[in-house]
């Protein structure tokens, strides 16, 4: 409820903004009093009138606003989950053993050896980590490259249209430039070499079903899901959350969203 100063306020503000939406393109007429009145008045009527109503942007600014958007919401990602235990201790996102080696799992187990198992899946994870950092200039790359209907689409989209737009558009392009980076860092964590000691162990034992899983793609598309999950949530936020949008533009362009 408004208090009765804001009350009198929005009265005067009323007047003034009518006259002010037709003059809001030659600031200097307005008075300092009348300026305090308008922006006050912008504030109190925010049910009434949206930015878009007060403030038109240009489609150029809304592409700046958007790409900077998602500039801003990846290098978050990249900063949350490219660091140590950001895969590995996060709950929502963390890689699992891939479904194929529950049985390698529960056989090991039985003769002691299961901690091997878990020690790969710790370095799947870490593997992931390291490899995130280099997801950054690829996916600032594909922001670049939008055309102006792709930001239309997806600045009047879903909270999470543009990560439904680099899953649609960018997935097989992203999978692809960063399948060698996951490959190098499994490698150097030497998760490639335990797995392959792993599965020696467990195909020594008789009559064992054989398994086989692609340790290297999996780890790829949980990676992946990973960093597209806290997207869409950065995305979401910047939308939703004033306190989110870090800089001028971000808070001009989706301030103007209903």
């Amino acid at each position: 409820m408004l208090s009765r100063e804001d009350e009198k306020l929005l009265r005067k503000s009323l007047c003034v903004l009518m006259i002010g939406v037709g003059l809001s393109a030659f600031p200097s007429i307005l008075t300092a009093e009348e300026t305090k009145w308008w922006e006050r008045g912008k504030s109190l009527l925010g049910g009434l009138f949206t930015e878009k109503q007060v403030q038109s942007l240009s489609t150029g600014e809304i592409a700046d606003g958007l790409k900077e958007a998602l500039r801003v919401g990846t290098e978050n990602v990249v900063r949350q989950l490219g660091k140590a235990d950001g895969f590995n201790a996060d709950k929502a996102i963390h890689i699992p053993l891939p479904a194929q080696l529950a049985v390698v799992q529960s056989t090991l187990d039985k003769i002691g050896m299961g901690s091997a198992l878990q020690d790969i899946e710790a370095k799947l994870n870490h593997a992931a980590e390291e490899a995130t950092p280099q997801a950054k200039t690829l996916f600032w790359n594909a922001i670049r490259e939008m055309s102006i209907d792709d930001v239309k689409r997806i600045f009047n989209g879903a909270d999470d249209a543009a990560t439904s737009y680099f899953k649609e558009k960018m997935n097989a392009p992203l999978k692809a430039a960063m399948q060698p980076i996951i490959d190098q860092k499994l490698s150097e964590i030497g998760v490639l070499q335990a797995y392959k000691s792993v599965m020696g162990r467990y195909q020594s034992i008789p009559f064992v079903p054989d398994v086989q899983a692609d340790i290297s793609n999996y780890t790829l598309d949980k990676c992946l899901d990973g960093i597209f999950h806290y997207l869409a949530i950065e995305e979401a936020a910047i939308r939703k959350d004033p306190l989110k949008r870090s800089t001028e533009l971000l808070r001009r362009v989706f301030a103007s969203q209903p």
